[in-house]
């Protein structure tokens, strides 16, 4: 990886299993992490947004936290994000005292923010945190963008601060993330938060990407990143086609959550489709549209 950052390379934002009632599946889950362990991806992000954070009490959290950890002998990531600060340091605490590399963090959701906002935020953030630490940048959720520029001023006056997930659907505004920041810290890690972007990424000198595909396909993404390590332009041009490819999988169902879940189950057939989100059931026509995508017998 072109990235000098110890974060680099795939991610995968894991699903949550969930019983037939849409409780925790600590089972299901373990062996969604062995297999994602055995595909060889790099990082396992634990309650992202495919992941259900948002949907989950912090007595639930706490638990996933601790029992997570103990499923992967991968480097792994918490998401902590919450509108409750308190909650916020508390589930870091709980992550580092797990044995996580690190915790990743929203900025501030429902109340819109300014700049100014932003960056007084995450600079009480990186003055509380006792490990290292990700900011998430996902403006079409939370209403305010992490900018590059903030992004750079926190990664100089932060050494614990060791990336950011950019989930801005235009590769121009991630580029312009990997630019500044570098010119600060060549080991921040910026990492893309569209599957189709992994590739531009480490074009542009970024760390890769944290990929939602990756709960069905992770073994397509760690043969890009191999390919990329070789040089291998005619496998990386394989790889960023099948990418685009099975990007269809967000526009199948009102629920892009249920639909990579529904994938999973019928896929792998260690987990149920369920999720908390409303309304994500698919139809007898979806059904038939991600078997045929996914060749699903």
């Amino acid at each position: 990886m072109t990235s000098s950052s110890s974060f680099a390379g795939v991610w995968c934002p894991s699903i949550t299993p969930m019983d037939s009632e849409g409780s925790l599946d600590v089972n299901g889950l373990e062996t969604h992490l062995a297999r994602l362990t055995d595909a060889r991806i790099d990082v396992i992000l634990l309650m992202g947004s495919i992941g259900e954070f948002a949907s989950f009490s912090l007595e639930e959290r706490l638990t996933l936290i601790r029992k997570a950890r103990l499923m992967s002998p991968l480097t792994m990531v918490a998401n902590v994000s919450s509108t409750c600060l308190r909650d916020v340091y508390l589930m870091a605490q709980e992550a580092h005292d797990a044995g996580y590399e690190a915790v990743m963090v929203l900025p501030p959701y429902y109340y819109g923010q300014t700049p100014n906002q932003v960056l007084s935020y995450f600079r009480e953030i990186g003055s509380k945190m006792a490990g290292k630490w990700f900011a998430y940048n996902f403006p079409a959720r939370t209403g305010c963008d992490i900018s590059p520029e903030i992004a750079a001023k926190l990664a100089a006056e932060f050494p614990q601060f060791a990336g950011i997930k950019d989930t801005v659907d235009c590769q121009s505004h991630t580029r312009n993330m990997i630019l500044a920041t570098q010119a600060v810290r060549p080991d921040f890690a910026v990492l893309s938060g569209y599957d189709e972007y992994f590739i531009p990424n480490l074009m542009a000198g970024g760390a890769g990407v944290i990929s939602g595909l990756n709960n069905v396909m992770p073994e397509l993404f760690v043969q890009a990143r191999e390919a990329w390590k070789k040089d291998d332009l005619q496998t990386l041009i394989h790889a960023q086609q099948e990418i685009g490819r099975f990007m269809a999988i967000y526009a199948i169902g009102d629920d892009f959550v249920t639909t990579i879940k529904t994938v999973v189950s019928r896929k792998f057939g260690y987990c149920t489709p369920v999720s908390r989100n409303a309304g994500g059931v698919l139809t007898a026509e979806q059904l038939s549209q991600v078997d045929k995508q996914f060749g699903i017998h």
